[in-house]
């Protein structure tokens, strides 16, 4: 098993990537903390029958990415445990679309709110448990949208642009310390976020794809759970697409 032994942090678990994800880590024999926003039941009996089917840990944890105090809390609560972490990502997002003229100042500083700045405190906070032992791997899920722009996603496409250079600063400034960094950069994933997406924005970019279909959630996670692996040693500061193949 690729991740046997090892502990990982991934927000965003509710749902889509992320609760994909969870599913594939536990699969190859990872312990988890999955982080959500709220107690949900449905969820907790989700992580119950991963624990029973895969024999791992798996512990929910509570916090609200709008709220420095509340991340702050999450971190303490993991720390607390005093479990190694090995391995940290970052999942959840959130994308309020419109064309620029009407983009408001509220819908910005929303979506950088979630989608950057509170995955970067959280980052600080789970960096510092990596460095007590000098390794890790940190795992940013960017997207295509942050790469080559997207038309009525202005506040999205540049919220995950700030991930695709965070990832690549952060790489250089940890690699010293043996923790490597990566993004990964989904395209068109069936997904609840993508579900809000108008017919003809899907199938442009499905028609532009190389494998003109719309991405599986499980089909991320999987490429997650190789980079957080150690058969991904020698990777770190790239973003790795997942789009099928869009404009080749």
């Amino acid at each position: 098993m690729l991740l046997a032994g090892k502990t990982a942090v991934v927000t965003g678990c509710l749902q889509g990537i992320g609760k994909a994800t969870l599913v594939s880590f536990a699969r190859q024999g990872a312990n988890l903390f999955a982080c959500v926003q709220q107690e949900d039941e449905t969820f907790l009996m989700f992580i119950d029958e991963l624990i029973e089917e895969h024999g791992v840990q798996i512990t929910p944890v509570y916090f609200d990415l709008l709220d420095d105090a509340s991340i702050k809390q999450a971190a303490m609560t993991i720390q607390k445990t005093k479990q190694p972490i090995d391995i940290l990502v970052n999942v959840a997002g959130v994308t309020l679309d419109a064309l620029f003229p009407m983009v408001t100042m509220e819908q910005l500083h929303k979506t950088f709110a979630i989608n950057f700045f509170s995955q970067m405190v959280f980052t600080q906070y789970m960096s510092r448990l990596m460095l007590r032992r000098n390794r890790g791997s940190i795992i940013n899920i960017a997207s295509i949208s942050g790469l080559d722009g997207n038309a009525g996603q202005l506040a999205y496409s540049a919220s995950k642009a700030a991930m695709v250079a965070a990832t690549k600063t952060l790489s250089a400034e940890l690699a010293p310390q043996g923790i490597r960094v990566n993004a990964v950069a989904p395209g068109v994933i069936r997904t609840a976020m993508t579900e809000n997406l108008p017919e003809g924005v899907v199938a442009e970019k499905l028609a532009a794809s190389a494998l003109p279909r719309m991405g599986l959630p499980e089909e991320v996670a999987d490429t997650l759970c190789w980079l957080a692996s150690d058969a991904a040693g020698y990777v770190t500061g790239q973003v790795i697409r997942v789009d099928g193949g869009i404009g080749h």
